[in-house]
């Protein structure tokens, strides 16, 4: 008797589950490259996926949801691949996503400062603090400069 590894193999309804991508972007990373294309069942032409495909859409999956452009990703793929030889341009890759996000989390916190001031003035107003409000309201003006130079 030989001893066979069998490794289990995954529906696409089951990898979108587990991977929680939607099949129908399985389908689109597949067909723009993102990743390669996955194994077909013989009997029915569906696509079978297997544990290292899994891997790859999680890893795939967390760049997209920190917002990772689909060009990006690829090329992130691709340079995975090529292992070692590639880690400089992965760090590249990943660095300048670090600053994208570092750039949307300052113009939210300035989103964020605009409405608490926005409530904060509603508040002096409901409480009848004109000085307060009229205070707010300045600094509003103002921030509301920064908001225009964040978008």
């Amino acid at each position: 008797m030989s001893a066979q590894t069998r490794t289990r193999t995954f529906s696409i309804k089951e990898a979108a589950a587990l991977t929680g991508l939607p099949a129908s972007t399985l389908r689109y990373y597949e067909s723009i490259g993102v990743v390669a294309p996955v194994s077909r069942s013989a009997s029915s032409g569906h696509r079978v996926y297997d544990e290292d495909d899994l891997d790859l859409l999680t890893w795939v999956a967390c760049l997209s949801a920190t917002g990772m452009s689909v060009s990006d990703m690829r090329q992130y793929v691709a340079n995975g691949a090529a292992g070692a030889a590639a880690a400089e341009q992965q760090i590249e890759l990943l660095s300048a996503q670090r600053e994208r996000l570092a750039r949307e989390a300052e113009r939210l916190a300035v989103r964020r400062r605009y409405v608490q001031l926005k409530v904060d003035y509603w508040q002096a107003v409901a409480d009848g603090d004109d000085a307060r409000a009229t205070s707010l309201s300045e600094g509003a003006r103002a921030l509301a400069d920064e908001l225009k130079r964040t978008k």
